[in-house]
């Protein structure tokens, strides 16, 4: 006992004599490496880095594959540009380079980017059916206003910063009139073929023989009550065109203005703050969406034949039963109940 004792009295003394156990570094010491805050292409030759604060990228550590050749850097700050050989349009990229800030710390990342696509059409959501059916699974028809190239081209399950499933279409061209037609709810039937080129290579539940069928993998579906579907010109880029759908009221909760969940009261917030999707009132509410309650499997929500785009649910029908037409010009014909 009296040894133990001894022991603490001298290592009491031990640490009293070398004083308090401190720190050599600074207070304000920054030991936290850059972060990347996104990576996307600005030119068919350009792609900008943007960090979360000033940054370089260390010399011979910067590789994109496939291969574009060495890279050059320009740019100062927070944003730095890296310049190289000519991307295909809409062809995934991935970019491995290593960062540095002004205090020398250091960090390896990896990004993906998508090839610069310089002749985007004018594309609009036209048709889609959010309650479908074994037999007609759901669908999202795209509308082509303009010759252009679809490399890149994105549609979005939600809103560019909340979606659920993302198809980007790769590069083929589409001229004035004709139609994209993507099937949410994949079978896994072999016949469920892409067609970015020859119309006629799928077969399956609501395929066009006219039309570009496209089918998002592994997705589950639109949703059957409230949702929202987004065009983007590519992952990032800026919004084509959105619909906004809901079969609530502002009297349905209110917690969420309406909208049943923070998600989705969000999805709305933000099509409004794009200038996708417009509100009566001072903010939008479940009633400024297209509701699609008397909507089935074969009852599409449909934009009228002329494609009118007032970005609101005023451009928007509810057809007849068994008038649902993928790839096709939509019918003006409206669902009476």
């Amino acid at each position: 006992m009296e040894r133990i004792r001894l022991l603490v009295a001298v290592l009491i003394v031990t640490l009293s004599c070398c004083g308090p156990v401190t720190d050599p570094r600074p207070s304000d010491a920054d030991l936290v490496p850059p972060q990347v805050l996104s990576v996307g292409a600005t030119s068919s030759r350009d792609v900008r880095i943007e960090f979360d604060e000033e940054a370089t990228l260390v010399e011979g550590k910067t590789r994109i594959a496939p291969d574009l050749g060495t890279p050059s850097v320009s740019g100062t700050g927070r944003e730095l540009t890296l310049s190289a050989g000519e991307q295909s349009p809409g062809r995934p990229y991935t970019l491995e380079a290593e960062a540095q800030d002004t205090h020398g710390n250091t960090a390896s990342f990896l990004a993906g980017f998508y090839g610069w696509n310089p002749h985007v059409p004018r594309l609009l959501i036209s048709e889609l059916t959010p309650r479908g059916s074994d037999t007609h699974p759901d669908f999202v028809e795209l509308a082509v206003m303009t010759d252009g190239d679809m490399g890149g081209v994105a549609l979005l399950v939600g809103t560019p910063a909340n979606f659920e499933e993302r198809l980007v279409f790769p590069s083929f061209s589409v001229t004035k009139g004709s139609f994209i037609v993507v099937h949410m709810k994949p079978t896994g039937d072999p016949a469920e073929v892409d067609e970015p080129g020859d119309p006629t290579l799928s077969s399956g539940a609501d395929t066009s023989s006219t039309a570009y069928d496209f089918w998002m993998r592994d997705a589950k579906g639109l949703g059957s009550n409230n949702g929202a579907v987004t065009l983007v010109a590519r992952p990032g880029g800026e919004c084509l065109d959105a619909v906004l759908y809901s079969n609530r009221t502002s009297q349905s909760d209110e917690a969420y203005r309406g909208f049943g969940s923070t998600a989705m009261m969000n999805r709305a917030d933000e099509l409004v703050s794009l200038g996708a999707w417009t509100a009566a009132g001072t903010r939008i509410l479940p009633e400024d969406a297209v509701n699609p309650e008397e909507s089935t499997a074969t009852r599409s929500l449909c934009r009228a034949s002329s494609l009118a785009d007032t970005n609101g649910s005023d451009d928007w029908h509810v057809v007849p039963t068994r008038k649902a037409s993928p790839g096709t010009v939509n019918t003006d014909e409206v669902y009476a109940p």
